[in-house]
């Protein structure tokens, strides 16, 4: 009886760890209500003013090279970038989205989201 009890609770414990770690992995998808792992106070508030001044530089500083994003937008497109995020906050995503897709961000076609991650292949390679 308490084998099946340990068991049981050792596969419930499993289940849940998988669970938590694949939705914090999922956090962030270009969604900017959405609290990235990467997520401070202050973080947030340098990339604020990082968009507003249209700074690459303090961008590139809080990314730190982390994720696709980076190794696509750069000082020449950034201010591209900064007109998307703003769009996103004003909640005019299919504009947004458009400018997403002109980067090289779009998300249709698996050309972004989960890009590499082992969520799924572009068939139309």
């Amino acid at each position: 009886m308490n084998k099946t009890i340990l068991t049981i609770t050792g596969i419930a414990l499993g289940v849940g760890a998988l669970f938590a770690a694949s939705s914090s992995a999922q956090a962030y998808r270009g969604d900017p209500s959405v609290q990235g792992p990467y997520y401070s106070a202050e973080r947030h508030e340098a990339m604020t003013k990082a968009f507003e001044n249209k700074d690459y530089n303090a961008w590139k500083e809080q990314m730190q090279g982390r994720g696709r994003v980076t190794q696509v937008v750069n000082e020449g497109n950034f201010a591209k970038f900064a007109e998307m995020h703003q769009m996103m906050l004003d909640g005019k995503t299919s504009e947004a989205n458009a400018i997403r897709t002109e980067l090289g961000l779009g998300l249709q076609n698996g050309s972004g989201q989960g890009q590499g991650m082992g969520y799924g292949r572009n068939v139309n390679r």
